[in-house]
């Protein structure tokens, strides 16, 4: 029944409220069930993405659409509200800062952080403790592009990368496809079991044979 009222107050926070309205960010549902996991080498947690689209409704049925959590891909431009739940209780008790920002593609490859530069930050929220595990905040996205959220360990101490957790998300793209690295898993395992096959294959011919050209029966 709690999770029940959490959803539809969230619709209600995102079909006809904003911060500027109501003073408070929007109560995220728990995230424990929702959320794709991310993760550095010292934190992780659960991020999703609720998305107020900036296109035109079609019809009452979109509203069903607000209720969706995505992850690390957007199917469009609009106001996000993003939710992080802290999978170590430890750090509920430490200042967390937060940035979103814009990001430009400079290399060839998206899946490593070196091959981004910021363009601007869009969002940002003063350090303080979430004693409740959701880190929240909203952003109005106006672009389909690359983007980062990043949640700073420690507010102002924050400052190797140590204490930084960036949450990369994508804008524009379809949130029902496969990851890339996905993507690549599947292919590389599929590469080892073709291998592993043929090899298997290789090796009861050439045993086969070897048994024929001894005289053994097969």
């Amino acid at each position: 029944m709690i999770r029940l009222f959490s959803l539809l107050f969230l619709a209600l926070l995102i079909s006809g409220c904003d911060k500027n309205q109501l003073g408070t960010q929007p109560q995220i549902p728990d995230l424990n069930s929702v959320g794709c996991l991310i993760t550095n080498d010292f934190y992780a947690v659960h991020f999703s993405v609720y998305l107020k689209s900036s296109a035109p409704k079609k019809d009452e049925s979109d509203r069903a659409a607000l209720l969706r959590p995505y992850c690390q891909e957007i199917p469009g431009s609009g106001k996000v509200f993003l939710a992080a739940d802290l999978i170590d209780r430890d750090i509920r008790k430490t200042p967390i800062g937060i940035r979103v920002v814009e990001l430009e593609m400079v290399g060839s490859d998206d899946t490593k952080a070196d091959n981004f530069k910021e363009i601007k930050t869009i969002t940002e929220v003063a350090a303080k403790e979430y004693s409740k595990g959701v880190v929240e905040a909203q952003a109005d996205i106006e672009n389909n592009g690359y983007y980062a959220m990043y949640l700073l360990v420690g507010g102002d101490a924050a400052v190797s990368d140590e204490d930084k957790l960036r949450i990369p998300f994508h804008v524009g793209g379809d949130p029902d496809a496969l990851p890339k690295k996905t993507l690549l898993l599947i292919g590389a395992g599929a590469t080892l079991t073709l291998a592993l096959l043929i090899g298997g294959v290789v090796w009861y011919r050439k045993r086969r044979h070897s048994k024929t050209a001894k005289g053994e029966k097969v």
